[in-house]
């Protein structure tokens, strides 16, 4: 196995002690970048994500183009609902679209709880792929949509700024909620720990849509299955928790054991702190939209940013993913400032 030669971001998850903040940012592999625009004009989203020699050079663009601290795999929360039976549709620009969505419990009966190395192997051969191309340059981030993301589009049928039809789905039956809950929680389960053979190095888990939920349904139709997930993977890999918007339960959140849990740029540093306590890791959580500013204006919020996370295990990353409109220069920006800055340390579990 190749000896990581920087392992920045794995240090600071298990709280130890590091020369700088490690960088990294969501949805780094794609839309911004020009060779990824290239590739999107020859083939289609799931082809590329399904053809492992594509995600893994798609993977590798950050790194060498941005300086990035991490990989973090190209793929699609929604390839579990596929590999779990359901159609699932990319259309670009607009985002997905389920064409048969989960309405009654006799719909389950159309799911099934795959075999993740049938259904969601080329995930795997990208992950293997790219870690023999990284050759230990820096770790390899795996990743999955939380249940509670995955079943609002399973039922939704589509994107949502709301998901009502999701949660109407949950307030009117329970019961089958519930069940569809585990069944793709039982499906994350095994496919990460599969993605972990493969060679993740950490793992992160996107509610993307948890921060629509009360405090009490967070708990209820979120957290509860996430906790799951994390107890089946926290002795094998180190993680990531990313709830958006969901910051009302970050104490509940941290006593998970994940090693790391990621904040949007809608709470201060040091309020997520004080709830999270102080043996996490906080990740974030710079607005992806400032990213638009001037670069000197940049690197001023960046070490801002920077200053109020310091004497605690910190991953520097945006509040959510790079919008497709920034700069390369932009992004540049944000990374150099995050290496050139110099922290005050951090304090050792």
């Amino acid at each position: 196995m190749t000896k990581l030669r920087n392992d920045l971001l794995l240090r600071t998850l298990r709280g130890e002690s590091t020369e700088r903040t490690p960088v990294w940012m969501m949805r780094q592999a794609g839309r911004y970048l020009p060779d990824y625009i290239k590739l999107r004009k020859q083939y289609s989203f799931f082809e590329r994500c399904q053809t492992p020699e594509l995600a893994a050079e798609i993977t590798i663009q950050p790194v060498e183009q941005i300086g990035v601290d991490a990989a973090i795999i190209f793929s699609d929360i929604l390839v579990v609902p596929q590999a779990m039976g359901m159609e699932v549709q990319l259309i670009e620009s607009k985002g997905p679209f389920l064409p048969e969505p989960i309405k009654t419990a006799n719909d389950l009966e159309r799911l099934l709880i795959p075999d993740v190395e049938e259904r969601l192997g080329y995930v795997f051969q990208a992950l293997r792929l790219t870690k023999k191309h990284l050759d230990g340059r820096v770790p390899l981030i795996g990743f999955a949509g939380a249940p509670w993301t995955l079943l609002c589009y399973m039922v939704q049928g589509q994107g949502s700024k709301t998901f009502d039809g999701a949660k109407a789905f949950c307030y009117t039956q329970p019961h089958t909620a519930h069940r569809l809950l585990q069944m793709i929680t039982d499906t994350t389960i095994a496919y990460l720990k599969g993605q972990v053979r493969a060679g993740a190095d950490v793992i992160q888990i996107f509610d993307s849509w948890g921060g629509l939920l009360s405090p009490e349904d967070f708990e209820n139709f979120s957290l509860s299955y996430i906790r799951q997930i994390v107890a089946a993977l926290k002795d094998e890999v180190l993680t990531i928790v990313f709830a958006k918007g969901a910051w009302h339960s970050l104490a509940e959140m941290a006593a998970t054991g994940a090693h790391g849990l990621g904040i949007d740029w809608c709470i201060r540093p040091q309020v997520a702190r004080q709830m999270a306590g102080d043996k996490v890791a906080l990740q974030g959580n710079f607005d992806p939209a400032k990213l638009l500013s001037p670069i000197p204006v940049i690197k001023k919020e960046v070490t801002a940013m920077l200053d109020a996370f310091s004497g605690y295990p910190h991953v520097a990353n945006l509040g959510h993913g790079i919008l497709p409109d920034v700069p390369v220069d932009h992004a540049k920006a944000f990374v150099e400032t995050v290496k050139e800055y110099k922290h005050k340390g951090v304090l050792i579990k």
